[in-house]
């Protein structure tokens, strides 16, 4: 029986979460399975990974075979460098203590990368919300200095417009009486 670590589909449409099994080759995708190893969620930033390190390890060392992205995973995890350095032991390459010594040093780089990332991650999210709060400072100042040029030329308006009005009614005041004078003179006449 040919074995495989692979992925199984579940989630939503466009929303996928995988769940990661061994499971015989000849099995549908989503279909039965030995072992459930873990999750993968790619939705988050970054991919959010659960995995069963110990039960991983043991069915590669015992040689289940896996998918592309399931390799990956397995990779991104450290599973695959353990396997790897477990096969130097064995051969005699090193002893079991340089093994786990160079594993250990692997895995600290890897988590500083990955947390380096994530700091990266979030320090350009908080710069883009600061940014967009910038410009949003900006428009209210323009908007608030355009309203305080409305006001004023209202205000200026309604000044001139009482101008206006005694002006105007000045004018009908003086044509008032030469208008009476004209009708005066149009009876005499």
């Amino acid at each position: 029986m040919a074995t495989k670590i692979r992925l199984q589909r579940h989630g939503r449409k466009g929303r996928p979460i995988f769940t990661i099994v061994v499971a015989d080759s000849r099995v549908k995708r989503d279909g039965k399975y030995i072992e459930r190893l873990g999750q993968y969620n790619p939705n988050t930033n970054p991919a959010t990974i659960e995995l069963n390190f110990d039960s991983a390890l043991d069915w590669m060392m015992k040689g289940a075979q896996p998918t592309d992205t399931a390799r990956a995973i397995l990779r991104y995890k450290g599973v695959m460098m353990k396997k790897h350095l477990l096969e130097g032991v064995r051969k005699g390459a090193f002893d079991e203590a340089e093994a786990e010594k160079r594993f250990e040093a692997w895995l600290e780089d890897k988590t500083n990368k990955i947390d380096a990332k994530r700091d990266g991650l979030s320090k350009a999210q908080e710069e883009a919300k600061a940014k967009a709060l910038e410009a949003e400072r900006a428009v209210n100042e323009a908007r608030k200095a355009q309203e305080a040029e409305e006001e004023a030329a209202e205000e200026a308006t309604e000044e001139e417009a009482p101008a206006a009005e005694a002006s105007a009614e000045e004018a009908a005041t003086e044509e008032a009486p030469a208008e009476e004078a004209a009708s005066e003179e149009e009876k005499q006449g």
